[in-house]
């Protein structure tokens, strides 16, 4: 298994190039900024990217998935659910994307937006069970991913409620590899460290420890800081409704 975390300042986010070392197979997860580092990154380590995901259509920053998955002559993938004009690899809920020994499962986590998935990864050199999920701005490090980007904050909250369900029924030890962390403004309380787990959240994350659904949408509706100005604009010219962000 190879994993290599890349960490974006302005934006804010996190972006992961993974894959299997012995098999020269990798993929790239929500990748910001210029693709020349992805690229770079998977040379070094003797793999192929096969896969680019974008974990949503993302509001806060310009995807460079499609330009990267051209370059390196993988395939773009996105939930089944993204409403986009260009064609992509839509990814359904249980599908397993194949990477050599490494197995990436897609779990359709609606909430934070309609069509977010996650990506629960296992090793099969080191065991059959999962080793850490990539969360994208579902569960991050002390809190939840905002849900105003939904088709109402309220069913977004109550999507949100069910997807972090799925992520509770996984064992404490998995690692949660979240898409962002502190400064971004897709969360509220997020932490500066950039993984966690899924025991510590359990314990420590206010939100995602609510197990009943009115208190959980209550706290989810509670605070929610405006949308930044250029969300709207950046979501539309990721889904290729504009050609670039306004």
């Amino acid at each position: 298994m190879i994993v290599r975390q890349f960490l974006h300042h302005e934006p804010v986010g996190i972006s992961y190039l993974f894959g299997c070392g012995g098999r020269a197979a990798g993929a790239v997860v929500d990748p910001v900024g210029e693709i020349e580092p992805y690229l770079r990154a998977a040379e070094t380590a003797g793999m192929r990217i096969h896969f680019v995901i974008d974990t949503h259509v993302h509001a806060d920053h310009l995807s460079v998935g499609r330009q990267l998955a051209e370059a390196a002559g993988a395939e773009y993938v996105l939930g089944a659910r993204a409403e986009v004009s260009f064609p992509f690899r839509a990814a359904r809920d249980g599908e397993e994307l194949p990477l050599g020994n490494v197995i990436a499962k897609v779990l359709h986590t609606p909430g934070h937006t309609p069509e977010h998935i996650c990506i629960l990864v296992s090793d099969r050199t080191r065991a059959d069970e999962p080793w850490f999920v990539l969360t994208g701005h579902t569960l991050m490090v002390g809190d939840l991913g905002r849900t105003e980007l939904a088709v109402s904050a309220e069913q977004g909250a109550k999507d949100l409620f069910h997807s972090v369900g799925r992520l509770k029924a996984l064992p404490d030890y998995v690692e949660v590899l979240p898409g962002a962390y502190a400064g971004s403004v897709c969360g509220r309380r997020l932490s500066g460290k950039p993984w966690s787990t899924i025991g510590f959240e359990r314990r420590y994350n206010e939100a995602f420890r609510i197990g009943e659904q009115a208190e959980f949408i209550r706290f989810m509706l509670a605070e929610i800081p405006p949308a930044p100005p250029e969300a709207a604009a950046l979501r539309a010219a990721n889904s290729g409704a504009t050609a670039v962000a306004a």
